[in-house]
């Protein structure tokens, strides 16, 4: 697993709502979901997204941008068009008064509007989870990124153009993990791009060193990893280890591993009904109460708590 794997590991998409919006102008969506991370594609027309208190950006036909504000914003033909439909959480569309527009704008299978031959088509891809290692993910991108027509140089928007108006068994599986790759893609390309500012974390992992100390956690973060054993592993001594590890990462070896630990722990809880003894041990501990100290010296709170929700937002 590397690391872009791993920070997509919270993230992926179970269930996601996936939806063909084909519309006319004037047309104006007003976005309060609360997701944690939207993916839009423009199949067809152009199309602004506005967020609250910042400039908004236009996409053309070809162009995808990745949402990662749970605050409101706008998708509209243009930005001074007033909203005429508010999108809730589940994916809920109802009228500025109210009224549900679920029948009257249903077009077919995940496909909603105005008219089937309407200029615009919008194709949206919304992640309803939020998890500690997604956190990691959301905080190193910015509110709004967007990709040109060309950058991904990929089938996957037309591909899953095609499968998101079937109805086949097994389709919302299909249909996950197809916005799963298209995510990966995205974000492989965006943090390639200078202006995208990538992560240190991300950076360190083309590092002939630091790199494979990264894929060494990673690839098994139950492992009762010392420095030492990760210098031996990397073909360097411990302070040289340490000293590049910390120079690239931002923090100490020890330090990044207790992080990652305590975020698959965090994610384990809430998205299994494991016991804290089993997620003590996935997430490299030696016991409930090990795990339980360490977590809420990090969270504020017991395993139990986070599991219950009773944790404080992050």
């Amino acid at each position: 697993m590397d690391a872009l794997a791993g920070l997509l590991d919270g993230p992926r998409a179970r269930g996601a709502f996936l939806m063909r919006s084909i519309l006319t102008p004037p047309w104006s969506l007003r976005i309060q979901d609360e997701a944690p991370l939207t993916v839009v594609a423009m199949l067809r027309g152009d199309a602004w997204v506005i967020p609250d208190g910042r400039e908004p950006a236009r996409l053309r036909v070809g162009d995808v941008a990745v949402v990662t504000d749970p605050n409101p914003y706008t998708v509209a033909d243009d930005p001074g068009t007033p909203p005429q439909v508010i999108i809730h959480p589940g994916g809920r569309c109802a009228s500025p008064e109210g009224e549900s527009l679920k029948q009257s704008m249903s077009l077919g299978v995940r496909t909603w509007g105005d008219s089937l031959d309407g200029p615009v088509i919008v194709l949206t891809g919304t992640y309803q989870m939020r998890g500690e290692v997604s956190r990691r993910l959301l905080a190193a991108l910015p509110p709004l990124l967007t990709l040109p027509d060309g950058a991904l140089d990929s089938p996957l928007v037309t591909l899953l153009a095609q499968e998101i108006v079937k109805d086949d068994p097994g389709q919302e599986a299909v249909l996950d993990r197809l916005l799963d790759l298209l995510l990966i893609a995205v974000l492989r390309v965006w943090f390639s791009r200078p202006e995208a500012r990538a992560p240190t974390w991300y950076r360190a992992y083309g590092d002939p060193v630091v790199g494979k100390a990264l894929r060494l956690i990673h690839n098994n973060p139950a492992h009762p990893w010392t420095v030492a054993e990760l210098a031996a592993g990397t073909g360097v001594s411990r302070a040289a280890l340490a000293r590049r590890f910390t120079e690239l990462v931002g923090e100490p070896p020890m330090a990044y591993l207790t992080g990652w630990r305590l975020a698959l722990a965090a994610d384990l809880l809430r998205e299994t009904d494991a016991t804290v003894g089993a997620v003590a041990h996935q997430a490299g501990y030696g016991s409930s109460f090990a795990l339980s100290t360490a977590f809420k010296r990090v969270y504020g709170v017991s395993p139990q708590e986070h599991r219950t929700g009773r944790a404080p937002a992050r």
